[in-house]
């Protein structure tokens, strides 16, 4: 019997995914997941389902919220995710096998290349700007920091300045 000939109960699918049929069905009113052929005690989730909620699971490991994780996953057939979940369990266990200095070259390598997320799902390309971007860091107080992404546009700047001015005078009309 195959893989796709494996059908799962809900109980099941949550086991084997290792979430809440909570989890499940709220994936799927998100659209997250696709709903099951049909509703209720009987409904059957195929391997597709079980891949798709490994991926969102890999894809929250990597801090992504649901809407871009969503976004991500329309655009993928079934075939699609179980080939990005093989491709990334083949990237893991090459990092795992190899010396420090080769996960350095890859990590060298990877950032010069197209942006990939570490399920290897593409990611949209950076702007160019933000590909030559620094944060910068304005302090405030010793507890309140402002971060701005540098260059910014003369707009942004200027829009900056008026942030920071207001944030500043709220702060001093606060100071005991």
């Amino acid at each position: 019997m195959s893989d796709e000939a494996h059908v799962y109960d809900l109980p099941e699918l949550s086991e084997r995914a290792r979430v809440t049929p909570r989890t499940v069905r709220y994936y799927i009113q998100q659209g997250l997941l696709p709903a099951p052929g049909f509703t209720g005690p009987g409904a059957k989730y195929g391997e597709g389902h079980l891949d798709r909620l490994r991926l969102i699971r890999r894809l929250q490991q990597a801090h992504l919220p649901l809407a871009e994780i969503r976004r991500r996953l329309e655009v993928l057939s079934d075939p699609d995710v179980r080939e990005l979940l093989a491709a990334e369990a083949d990237a893991t266990a090459e990092r795992n096998s190899g010396s420090a200095a080769d996960y350095a070259r890859g990590v060298l390598s990877a950032m010069a290349g197209p942006q990939v997320s570490a399920s290897g799902v593409p990611s949209p390309p950076l702007p160019p700007a933000a590909e030559r971007s620094q944060w910068e860091r304005i302090s405030l107080t010793p507890d309140l920091e402002l971060h701005v992404r540098r260059p910014l546009s003369r707009g942004h700047n200027k829009l900056v300045e008026r942030i920071l001015a207001h944030a500043r005078r709220l702060l001093e009309e606060e100071a005991p």
